[in-house]
């Protein structure tokens, strides 16, 4: 114990460490055009990135939309009457985002407003206010607001990201638990490590991460209070304590556990910590995950020869295998309205992010990487999904549209990244 002392730091609230840097590669053929317009400004306004910058980088990452530099707008409107919707057609716009921002006191005020071109008609139109130090997340909010308008689905640019950066620090290897907004600003360092941490997991209310952690020489499952640094250990048994998922309610984790022998899964009561044993195989059952309804679990089994993704509609129920197309399929990631599960495949030795729609059974591979490595993580709101993978040698994050149709990397300034984790929509 005294080593692991030594061995480990952590921290609720650490400086900025490792950023992730942000790399469009890929956009949708069918992006939507979209402008916005430069937010004026009244006020002295803090230092750093420009709310509307801000919004323009968030819509541009989801390569749905199509943003037009300033530089080639015909004129730089904040409010309605400046608008001149025969320009903006010109310049092939569908719709323009204007505002304003005004500075009082430590708060900064964002007046905005977004159009549709061809009607000529305002869709969208609010003030928010945020603390002057913290115009990044109004900016988020904004744009998650403007997603919205335009797509009818909540955008997800004000969660959070949690993964893991690997360096070396004097030889040795340096494990960082690490926290950040969806596109790699702000990291947080909240623990670091010289051993393994594994499959961090959100707690629904975002306020807790579940984490896998060698710092004692094996597998311990923990849960972290992102607020205090506060770590409660809620898995030490012996042999493997892996693969924590929270429930829909935050009271239970689903884990995999071989205390028992044969690694299995299990569901925990966190109040009781009472353990209830869901599957009861001789082969090894791992990467549980609750599906949309909140009952049901996805998990891998080798049951059939190999890593496959198995669905157990309710506790104890006889498991129906859902993949079928190669010989290797693990970690499944279920989307949040049951239509699909999302997974590492492999198919001619190379590995990639694949998907089968549950009511067809039809499996559809998602990327072009031939080196997928950790598991996919979908975004709260169905229309993104994160995974890691090799890229030049090292281990970057990759985000890609649900489709497959618009991609964007996620390098760390220094080292390797990987198990990605998106957090929830926390309102």
């Amino acid at each position: 114990m005294l080593l692991a002392a030594f061995a480990l730091i952590f921290v609720a609230v650490s400086g900025a460490r490792a950023e992730l840097l942000i790399r469009i590669t890929e956009g949708a053929d069918s992006a939507i055009p979209v402008a916005v317009v430069p937010f004026a400004e009244s006020g002295q306004m803090p230092a750093g990135d420009k709310v509307g910058s801000i919004v323009q980088a968030d819509l541009t990452m989801t390569g749905e939309f199509r943003t037009l530099p300033p530089e080639k707008m015909l004129s730089l409107p904040s409010r309605r009457e400046e608008v001149y919707f025969r320009d903006w057609r010109l310049l092939g716009q569908r719709y323009v985002l204007v505002g304003s921002l005004t500075r009082s006191g430590d708060r900064v005020e964002a007046r905005y407003e977004l159009f549709d071109v061809n009607r000529e008609e305002r869709i969208l139109g609010e003030t928010a206010a945020a603390p002057a130090s913290n115009t990044r997340s109004l900016a988020h909010y904004i744009a998650d607001k403007v997603y919205e308008a335009i797509t009818g689905v909540p955008g997800a640019f004000s969660t959070k990201l949690a993964y893991v950066t690997l360096d070396t620090a004097n030889g040795k290897p340096r494990y960082r638990l690490q926290v950040s907004d969806v596109d790699g600003k702000r990291a947080r360092i909240r623990l670091e490590s010289q051993e393994p941490i594994l499959s961090p997991a959100w707690s629904p209310d975002g306020k807790k991460l579940a984490y896998v952690s060698f710092e004692t020489g094996k597998p311990v499952i923990f849960v972290h209070e992102l607020a205090t640094g506060q770590r409660t250990k809620v898995a030490d048994f012996p042999g493997l304590n892996s693969a924590p998922a929270w429930s829909e309610e935050g009271r239970s984790l689903l884990m995999t556990l071989s205390k028992d022998g044969n690694a299995e899964i299990y569901r925990m009561n966190l109040d009781s910590r009472q353990l209830t044993k869901l599957t009861n195989h001789w082969a090894i059952d791992t990467e549980p995950s609750y599906d949309a309804s909140g009952k049901g679990v996805f998990f891998t089994s080798d049951r059939s020869g190999g890593p496959q993704i198995y669905h157990m509609e309710t506790p104890g129920a006889e498991p129906r295998r859902i993949t079928f197309g190669s010989r290797y399929n693990a970690r499944p990631r279920p989307d949040n309205e049951g239509k699909y599960v999302y997974y590492v495949h492999q198919r001619d030795r190379a590995f990639h992010i694949a998907r089968t729609e549950l009511k067809t059974g039809e499996e559809t591979i998602l990327t072009r990487t031939e080196s997928d490595e950790s598991p996919s993580s979908v975004a709260p709101n169905g229309r993104m999904l994160i995974y890691a993978t090799r890229q030049n040698g090292s281990n970057v994050l990759t985000v890609i549209s649900a489709d497959g149709g618009a991609a964007y990397s996620l390098p760390a300034s220094e080292g390797d990244v990987r198990e990605p984790a998106w957090g929830p929509l926390v309102r």
